[in-house]
């Protein structure tokens, strides 16, 4: 496959959103599940693939029809005791795997009490059409393996209540089923998407790795032409509100007063350092529900927190899982009392569960307006006498500007490499940088004075600045950086910004706001903005480089606002 970028028709690099996963021992529990031989396996997992066979009974190699001469391939796990049962049904990630990536956990629900039906998305594996990126026909197949799970369940009447399941693509699919079919009653997203424009376009600014990497990860799939289209146009530059167009019909939150309309359940899973799908859209998508919700927050990138669960290690993010379905499916049925028994036994009545960098503390809040802390504002302010950068301050200073060259990337980056920053993360190795290599030829700085106590960021930074660009199309990155006092950095959150049609050296005031965190800075550590005009995850408007000034109007003063608890 190839796809169409500014420079030319290059092929797409191979990529996996699952890196980690072993991809032959799913293989080998498949197998076992089929035959009931568990020689190949762990002894843990050989037992719990003999406690699923006497449970439920596993049948894969399904087909199911969903029209056109289109049939999605699939496994079924049917529970072997007296129902009616929930059901589950897990459409797949993107992914070459397919549904076999949900096995270790189809297993589980099947175990207690679930009928699971797991199918692989259309255009990928060994389901057929092609892929439209959770489009009407991704919709109408979810709604067809719900009717097929149903059918293959004893009927209507013996079915039980109903929940979708997905992890990254598979999610963004579960949230528009569930606000079409009145049949779920609850959904399970991991890292998902709550509003695809803002994920491809963030502040105007194109998202160019998310695009790359999703084309690589597609590589061995069938993207239907318009589907090429779209991911062609993010990379070209070209008809952008067409793609937004195309992307709001792909948005669980452009759906989101259907699902508000039958209140249904929706558990998030989503990283901190999402790279994929930016945190923000995923929070506006969580806010606008008004239903029962949980959000949880975890160290990480895309589908790594849930991922070691995928391969049957204990994992908090499926473990709630289990629960919310659980809840809401299963175990209560109804009965008040019991729902409110089980609330207080797993916490589940709190909305927000946040893993907080870097000392991997859990925080359980009621909501997430409890969640998020109260700003804290740090203006940008001159370089004081014999410094280079420009300082972060608690009151303003006007009457300075900052100017740098556009066109020259700097250390400041989102991160090293998608997927594989974060795994690094997750293994409590975020990536280090050295400040004092950052050009200031080429990028703005501004450095609070050592904090005199623990900073505890919880929420969305928001950045406010005075800007006049050389050219009238310019893009610009802000990071927030915590530095300790080796000048050395770790990355707290960041945001692009674009701007379009600007006369050229007039200053615009633009408000920014940075993706959420929830991040601990130690008491002596120092606070750091940096902005530039490159980074290797975004687009940048063609043209020239010229220069950014930054300033702060007496009427007007450029800050941070920082959310503290």
């Amino acid at each position: 496959m190839t796809s169409k970028g500014s420079k030319g028709t290059q092929p797409a690099a191979v990529v996996s959103l699952y890196p980690e996963l072993d991809e032959g021992a799913l293989v080998q529990v498949v197998q076992a599940l089929r035959t009931g031989d568990t020689s190949k396996l762990a002894p843990a997992r050989a037992a719990e693939v003999a406690e699923t066979r006497e449970a439920a009974t596993f049948l894969d190699g399904v087909k199911v029809p969903v029209g056109e001469g289109v049939e999605l391939d699939a496994a079924l796990w049917l529970h072997n005791g007296e129902g009616p049962h929930p059901l589950i049904v897990m459409p797949s990630p993107w992914a070459k795997q397919g549904w076999s990536v949900y096995t270790v956990q189809a297993m589980r629900f099947a175990r207690r009490g679930y009928h699971v039906l797991a199918y692989t998305t259309r255009g990928f594996g060994e389901s057929g059409g092609e892929v439209e990126v959770a489009g009407e026909k991704d919709i109408a197949d979810g709604i067809k393996a719900l009717d097929h799970l149903i059918s293959q369940a004893g009927g209507p009447g013996s079915a039980g209540r109903i929940g979708f399941l997905g992890d990254s693509y598979g999610s963004g699919i579960s949230q528009l089923v569930a606000a079409e079919d009145p049949r779920v009653h609850a959904v399970v997203a991991l890292s998902t998407w709550g509003d695809l424009g803002e994920a491809f376009y963030e502040n105007g600014t194109r998202h160019v790795a998310s695009v790359q990497t999703l084309l690589g990860a597609a590589a061995t799939a069938r993207l239907s032409a318009r589907t090429q289209k779209a991911f062609d146009d993010v990379l070209a530059n070209e008809n952008v509100e067409e793609t937004l167009e195309w992307a709001a019909e792909r948005s669980p939150y452009h759906r989101v007063d259907k699902l508000n309309e039958r209140q249904v359940p929706v558990l998030f899973a989503q990283a901190w350092h999402e790279t994929l799908f930016p945190g923000n859209q995923t929070l506006k998508m969580f806010n606008a529900l008004s239903g029962p919700k949980r959000l949880l927050w975890s160290i990480g990138d895309h589908s790594g927190p849930e991922m070691t669960g995928m391969v049957g290690l204990p994992n908090r993010i499926w473990q709630e899982a289990h629960r919310w379905f659980d809840r809401h499916l299963r175990e209560v049925n109804g009965d008040e009392a019991a729902a409110a028994a089980f609330d207080s036994e797993s916490g589940a009545e709190d909305q927000i569960v946040s893993e907080i960098m870097w000392g991997r503390a859990l925080e359980s809040r009621a909501t997430w307006h409890a969640a998020t802390g109260n700003p804290e504002r740090f203006y940008l302010t001159g370089p004081s006498e014999g410094a280079k950068d420009g300082g972060l301050l608690d009151k303003p200073t006007n009457g300075w500007h900052t100017t740098f060259a556009t066109g020259t990337d700097t250390p400041a980056t989102v991160a090293d490499r998608i997927i594989f920053t974060g795994y690094a993360e997750l293994a409590g190795l975020p990536k280090a940088y050295r400040t004092g290599k950052i050009d200031r030829a080429a990028a703005g700085v501004w450095t609070s004075a050592p904090l005199p106590s623990r900073h505890q960021l919880r929420g969305v930074p928001r950045l406010r600045l005075t800007v006049a660009p050389s050219k009238p199309d310019t893009t610009f990155v802000a990071y927030l950086f915590d530095v300790n006092a080796l000048g050395v950095a770790r990355i707290i959150t960041h945001a692009p910004y674009t701007l379009l049609g600007g006369a050229p050296k007039t200053p615009a005031t633009v408000d920014i706001a940075l993706q959420v965190t929830g991040y601990d800075v130690r008491a002596g550590h120092r606070l750091m903005l940096v902005v530039d005009s490159v980074d290797p995850f975004y687009g940048e408007p063609t043209g020239t480089p010229g220069t950014i000034t930054i300033t702060s109007p007496d009427e007007d003063p450029s800050y941070l606002d920082i959310p503290l608890s």
